[in-house]
């Protein structure tokens, strides 16, 4: 006969089992951002705690993540993003053990007939639009200090795989858009990562190289300017709007004086977030080299900007494949900006910063000829390879060029060294008479001892020829890379002063790379928002 347990002990287990029940959750509820018709997914979409001013933005790819513990709160979660009806949902409706798919409706225009704006009585133009808006900067930023607490990341894309993705939690300090952004302002680092759960790539982790090309890390047609900073201050540079007194990048230049006069302007048709119309005005400039698209969304109500998009291409390189590019044409991206901008207290603050170029690799041929010498014993010459070339290449007499003295050598037979156990030696003999032959080679043999042998003298090229495994001799081979470096924003805090102690990022020194590290009192309430890997999370979705 089994023995029951006494009542306060079976409690007790049960809130035991309870308790490794909820131990075992996920940290993170992830969900994925669609477009309810088009099923694309939505990126840069805000994500916000509602009442707690926390957030995050969604991926490129529409994904995002939540710690769960705010499902214990039973918080709501607010999702907007320009062009889509805003979208409140309970978090307890989310699951944490699979991916919840959220979709969005597109936003209609039938509020538009409701809002009474200067447009009614004269209707602007394009033009007009923006420079109202940029006149407007002053009041509709922040003059006084304030800071912003956010997701940085850097990371490359290799093949649409996630490579050498560095994460942080920051505070930035801005003393205000009066103040120069580059000298007063001050950051803190929260936290860092060099995470590892994504490939590691040394090459592509150097530094941009602007003068040498092969061998190198290098981004075409373009220079990086850092202002003397790390990853972040190059970043910050990039945004037009903090820094529209100074330069922050080609075509825009200063955007208060010359944003204007480098491009033609269009206006679309309105769009809304969070209810609010903006206005959307299009703007290019078309050069030889080059082709610029920006786009700048600004309220109808005081000309505040909430987003400014721009891409810049080079025109004398086409996408692979008959690929096109969102701006409808088929020439391969340098650079893209998009920063976003937020009310909050009737001034508009950071809500997120994307900065996106493509770079290249070259890296060194795989093929190639290592060393020419000769053999008294057989009388001819030795030509070694890096690696085993093509036979039908190595026997063509077409693809070698030796001089002696400057006159071209004839060969009459071409074949492999078989002392060679890689098959990596091909040897020459030249088709001359031998006692001319002898003669070559012993005046060859008597300059080499004494050091190296004078081009004038002897001169050895290959071309055309390949490897066994189709590899071009001399061939130096590049990988294209896109590099991107982000900013989310999870928390404003206007009025919040620059501190005055010494844990402060060094700007000069790279941001993964023994920098101070203070975690506040409060570091639970922020979190990173790392991409998901290119895996596909069993089970059926929650469709919300």
């Amino acid at each position: 006969m089994r023995k029951r347990l006494p009542t306060h002990l079976f409690f007790l287990l049960l809130l035991l089992i309870s308790n490794l029940v909820l131990s075992q959750q996920p940290e993170y509820i992830i969900g994925k951002l669609m477009d309810s018709k088009t099923q694309e997914p939505i990126p840069f979409a805000s994500i916000r705690i509602k009442n707690r001013a926390l957030g995050i933005i969604s991926n490129t790819d529409g994904s995002f993540k939540i710690p769960s513990m705010y499902k214990e709160y039973g918080d709501i979660i607010e999702i907007s993003s320009m062009g889509y009806q805003t979208k409140e949902m309970l978090i307890q409706d989310f699951s944490v053990y699979e991916l919840n798919d959220v979709r969005l409706q597109p936003a209609t225009l039938e509020l538009e007939e409701a809002v009474v704006t200067a447009e009614k009585k004269k209707k602007l133009k394009a033009r007009q639009i923006v420079r109202r808006a940029i006149r407007s900067i002053p009041e509709n930023y922040p003059v006084e200090a304030f800071s912003t607490v956010g997701y940085y990341r850097d990371y490359q894309l290799d093949r649409l795989q996630y490579v050498n993705l560095n994460e942080a939690i920051l505070e930035v300090f801005d003393e205000g858009f009066d103040a120069m952004d580059s000298v007063t302002t001050k950051v803190k680092i929260f936290n860092y990562l060099e995470n590892t759960d994504f490939k590691r790539d040394t090459m592509a982790l150097q530094s941009y190289d602007y003068q040498f090309k092969e061998g190198r890390k290098v981004i075409d047609k373009a220079f990086l300017a850092s202002y003397g900073g790390n990853e972040f201050t190059i970043l910050r540079v990039h945004d037009a709007l903090r820094n529209y007194k100074i330069h922050s990048y080609s075509f825009v230049h200063r955007l208060k004086s010359d944003l204007l006069s480098e491009h033609k302007f269009k206006k679309e048709s309105d769009i809304y977030l969070d209810d609010e119309p903006l206005y959307t005005v299009k703007f290019e400039k078309l050069l030889l080299d080059f082709s610029a698209y920006g786009t700048l969304y600004i309220s109808k109500r005081n000309f505040a900007i909430h987003k400014m998009e721009y891409t810049v291409y080079d025109r004398t390189k086409k996408l692979p494949n008959g690929i096109i590019n969102k701006h409808k044409t088929n020439n391969q991206l340098i650079f893209e900006v998009i920063t976003e901008y937020r009310p909050k207290n009737d001034r508009m603050y950071l809500n997120y910063i994307s900065f996106h170029n493509t770079f290249q690799i070259w890296d060194p041929p795989k093929f190639v000829l290592e060393s020419t010498t000769i053999d008294l014993k057989l009388q001819c010459f030795a030509m070694s390879f890096s690696r085993t070339p093509d036979l039908q290449d190595a026997f063509n007499e077409d693809n070698y060029i030796l001089k002696y003295k400057g006159k071209k050598i004839d060969f009459a037979k071409i074949v492999l060294d078989n002392r060679d156990e890689f098959r990596r030696t091909v040897l020459l003999y030249p088709k001359i008479v031998p006692y001319k032959t002898e003669e070559m080679f012993r005046s060859i043999s008597r300059a080499a001892t004494k050091g190296p042998v004078d081009s004038l003298l002897l001169s050895a090229k290959v071309y055309n020829m390949s490897d066994v495994d189709g590899n071009l001799i001399n061939k130096w081979t590049f990988r294209d890379y896109d590099q991107f470096r982000e900013f989310f924003v999870q928390e404003v805090k206007p009025n919040a002063k620059s501190p005055a102690d010494s844990l402060i990022m060094e700007m000069r020194k790279p941001i993964f790379n023994d920098q101070p590290i203070i975690k506040p009192d409060n570091f639970n309430d922020y979190w990173m928002n790392t991409p998901l890997q290119n895996i596909k999370i069993e089970g059926n979705s929650n469709d919300n």
